[in-house]
C-alpha cells in the first residue's frame, strides 16, 4: 500500500481533511498531521468506517524534530507515493505596526516549515526515484497587497522554494507541484469564521472545495512525460 502524508489538516469540511480522504479512497495509507489531536482521531474514524486506512499524527509544521519523526514513521508503512504541504494561515497586519515575532511566526509556519516537510519528502522520495509533492498556495504567492505583509511574503517564499525544489529533483524522477487557491475556500473556516462574509459571497463566490481536491489529485496522475507545476484556482465570478 502506498503512503501518503498530508499536513494542516483540520476540521472535516476543510481542504487539508477532504484531500486526507480522497487520497484515502484511492487505496492509500494516509498520515494525517496537524496540531489537534480530536480533529485528527474523528478523521482517522471516518476515514477508516468509509474502509480506507489512516494513522493520525500531532505535529507542528515549524519543529523540525517533529517533521522529521513523522516521516520516520509514515515511511515504516510502505513507499512514501504523496506528500502534501497545506499549512499556513491567514495573518494579516500593518507592517509599521507588526512585531517581529508576528512576522516570524508567520514565515515560521508557512515557509520554513515547508522546507522542512519538502526536505524530508525528498529523502525518503529520492531512493525510489518516484513521488509527487504539492503546496497549498495562495493569491498572496504572486502578489503583495496592503495588511498582509507577513502571509504574502511567506507564502511567496513558500512558491519559490517550490520551484526550485521542482527543478532539483525533476530529474530523480519526483513530481513537485504548487496549487495558488485565489478566493475563499468554501469550507468550515469560512463559514463559521466569518459567516456573514461567506453569505456576501455566495456559494458562487468562494471556490468549491471538491474542485480544488480534484486538482490535487489530477497532479499527482500525471506523468513525467507531461507535468504541470502550478495551477490556480479561482471562481468565474473573481477578479484577478
Amino acid at each position: 500500500m502506498k503512503t501518503a502524508i498530508i499536513i494542516g489538516v483540520g476540521p472535516e469540511n476543510g481542504l487539508g481533511a477532504q484531500l486526507c480522504i480522497r487520497f484515502a479512497r484511492l487505496g492509500m495509507h494516509v498520515y494525517l498531521a496537524g496540531r489537534t489531536q480530536a480533529s485528527l482521531d474523528a478523521l482517522v474514524s471516518l476515514i477508516e468506517a468509509d474502509g480506507g486506512v489512516a494513522t493520525a499524527c500531532v505535529t507542528d509544521a515549524g519543529d523540525e524534530n517533529q517533521v522529521t519523526r513523522l516521516f520516520g514513521k509514515a515511511c515504516e508503512s510502505g513507499p512514501l507515493a504523496l506528500a502534501i504541504y497545506n499549512v499556513g494561515n491567514n495573518t494579516p497586519g500593518c507592517i509599521a505596526d507588526m512585531d517581529a515575532d508576528y512576522f516570524t511566526s508567520s514565515w515560521r509556519t508557512t515557509c520554513f516549515g515547508g522546507f522542512l516537510f519538502a526536505r524530508e519528502a525528498v529523502r525518503h522520495m529520492q531512493p525510489s526515484h518516484a513521488g509527487t509533492i504539492l503546496f497549498t498556495g495562495a493569491s498572496a504567492s504572486l502578489r503583495g497587497k496592503a495588511n498582509f505583509g507577513a502571509f504574502n511574503s511567506a507564502k511567496a517564499g513558500l512558491r519559490t522554494l517550490a520551484q526550485a525544489l521542482a527543478k532539483e529533483v525533476g530529474p530523480d524522477g519526483i513530481h513537485v507541484g504548487h496549487i495558488i487557491i485565489d478566493g475563499a475556500i468554501d469550507g468550515e473556516k469560512v463559514r463559521k469564521r466569518f459567516p456573514e462574509y461567506a453569505e456576501r459571497l455566495g456559494a458562487g463566490g468562494m471556490v468549491n472545495l471538491q474542485g480544488i481536491v480534484d486538482a490535487y489529485e489530477f497532479l499527482y496522475r500525471q506523468g513525467p512525460s507531461a507535468w504541470t507545476f502550478e495551477l490556480d484556482l479561482r471562481t468565474s465570478l473573481e477578479t484577478w
